[in-house]
């Protein structure tokens, strides 16, 4: 009887130690939810900082509506949205393509250095400064982008108001002017 007595009380003290760990277990995962780790995190700045910079490559606003009352895991996926459909835009490229893909052809190499212009559409500094700042403080001078950036820092100004203006000869032989 003593024997089956103290089986019993192990039983059940093995039970209420199994329980008492489920219940921390359980209580672990409930905290992870709440407080995001910090992966979630940097990949929401990552996300964000992405989107944000090629739609300033391509001058579009990034104003976007506040994202409220939803779960990180939930707001790292829309911002992944996001900087995939920025991405996706960016690598289409901007409207005039062809147009600058026709000027491109009868002016320099995508990375001529020869100084005042600069790139395969042959843009001086101070149109690189304007129409692509961003663009020229972190890697030079035109000649060091990628074929799309340049094309996009042209769509620009293209969009200011220039037109194709700052290549008359060139956007002449295409039939842009």
């Amino acid at each position: 009887m003593r024997i089956l007595r103290l089986s019993l009380i192990s039983l059940l003290l093995a039970l209420a130690l199994m329980l008492a760990a489920a219940q921390q277990a359980g209580a672990a995962t409930r905290s992870e939810a709440v407080q995001p780790d910090g992966g979630i995190e940097r990949a929401i700045r990552h996300y964000r900082s992405t989107t944000i910079e090629l739609r300033s490559l391509m001058g579009v606003p990034s104003r976007f509506p506040a994202i409220r009352r939803v779960s990180v895991r939930r707001v790292r996926s829309i911002w992944h949205y996001r900087a995939d459909a920025a991405s996706r835009a960016f690598r289409r490229g901007p409207a005039h393509k062809l147009a600058w893909l026709c000027i491109h052809r009868y002016e320099g190499s995508w990375t001529d250095t020869g100084s005042p212009y600069y790139g395969g559409l042959q843009m001086d500094i101070g149109f690189q400064a304007t129409y692509g700042h961003v663009l020229l403080e972190t890697k030079g001078t035109a000649n060091n982008w990628t074929p799309l950036e340049q094309m996009w820092v042209a769509e620009r100004a293209y969009r200011s108001g220039r037109g194709f203006y700052p290549w008359p000869n060139t956007a002449r032989y295409c039939g842009l002017i």
